[in-house]
C-alpha cells in the first residue's frame, strides 16, 4: 500500500531544538525520524511513499535527494569504490511533494489524492511519532471492518493524576491517566479511497470530515496498549534521543536480512 506522510507542519512546539531542522528531520540517533517512520512502513512490505511537504521543504527534498545507500548501512570504502556490506532490500519510491506552508493536514490530503488515484486503501501518518503496532493486523481489522477510515488509538502519555470530581465538588475518585478510559488519536491512519468523498476545502481531517464518517458509521478506531510516543516537544525528543542511546527501540521490527532499504525519488512541487 501507499504511505502518505504529513511533513510541512511548522514544529513550533519543539522550535526550541533547532530553526533550521524541519521537525521531521530532527535526528534520533544516526537518522531522522522521518526515516525512522518509513522504516517501520518498510519493515511491514508498505515503501511507496508520498511525503506531503510545506515547512522547510528544500530540507527534506535535500536529504532524499542527497541521501545514498551507504548513508545508513555498513560499507567498505576504497577509493572511489564503496562497497556495502549485507543484503541491500528493495529500493523504496519517495514522491516529494511541495503542498504550502499554511496548509492544515486534510489539505495537504487533498492535495495528493492524484497520487493515491486507483489505492483500494492506502496508509498515512503525522510523521512524528513512534509505535510498535502490529500493523498488519490492523490493516486485516479494517480491511475487514468495511470501514472507510481507521486510526490508532493509543492512551495519552501523561504523568497527571485524574480526578473524578462531582457537581458539588466532592472528589469521587484519583486514579492514574494509565487506569482511564481515555484514548487521543495517535496519528497512524488507514483510509480507502471513499476518504475524499467525505472531505471539502480547507477542513482539517479529523474534524469535519471525520464527523461525517462517523454520523455514517464509517470510522473505526484501533485501540491499541504497547508503546507509542509522538515528538511534539524537545522533552520528548530528550526522551527518545536516551531510549535510541540505551538501544531500547520498540518501534524497530526485526525482519529477515533486515538492511537499510536505498531510496527511488520521484520529484514534485
Amino acid at each position: 500500500m501507499k504511505v502518505v506522510l504529513f511533513c510541512g507542519g511548522r514544529g513550533t512546539r519543539i522550535r526550541e531544538y533547532s530553526e533550521s531542522i524541519p521537525k521531521p528531520m530532527i535526528p534520533l540517533g544516526t537518522q531522522p525520524i522521518l526515516r525512522h517512520v518509513m522504516q517501520y512502513y518498510a519493515s511491514y512490505g508498505h515503501d511507496d511513499f508520498t511525503l506531503c511537504l510545506g515547512y522547510k521543504a528544500d530540507v527534506i527534498k535535500g536529504f532524499f535527494l542527497n541521501c545514498r545507500p551507504q548513508t545508513f548501512s555498513d560499507c567498505v570504502v576504497s577509493g572511489e569504490r564503496v562497497e556495502l556490506l549485507g543484503e541491500v532490500q528493495e529500493q523504496w519510491r519517495v514522491a516529494l511533494i511541495d503542498t504550502g506552508i499554511w496548509r492544515n493536514i486534510g489539505e495537504r490530503l487533498w492535495a495528493v489524492r492524484e497520487h493515491v488515484k486507483g489505492e483500494r486503501m492506502f496508509l498515512a501518518n503525522y510523521s512524528d511519532g513512534l509505535t510498535d503496532v502490529d500493523l498488519d493486523d490492523m490493516v486485516a481489522r479494517f480491511e475487514a471492518s468495511g470501514k472507510i477510515a481507521c486510526f490508532l488509538a493509543v492512551r495519552p502519555p501523561l504523568t497527571y493524576h485524574l480526578a473524578d470530581i462531582d457537581e458539588t465538588g466532592r472528589v469521587v475518585e484519583f486514579r492514574s491517566s494509565d487506569t482511564s478510559e481515555i484514548w487521543i488519536n495517535g496519528g497512524y491512519f488507514l483510509m480507502r479511497s471513499e476518504i475524499f468523498d467525505y472531505m471539502r476545502e480547507g477542513e482539517e481531517l479529523v474534524l469535519e470530515p471525520f464527523a461525517r464518517l462517523i454520523k455514517d458509521d464509517m470510522l473505526m478506531a484501533y485501540k491499541h496498549e504497547g508503546f507509542w510516543r509522538s515528538m511534539d516537544t524537545l522533552r520528548d525528543w530528550q526522551m527518545l534521543e536516551e531510549m535510541v542511546e540505551r538501544g531500547e527501540m520498540p518501534w524497530v521490527r526485526r525482519v529477515p536480512g533486515g538492511q537499510v532499504s536505498s531510496l527511488r525519488r520521484v520529484g514534485g512541487s
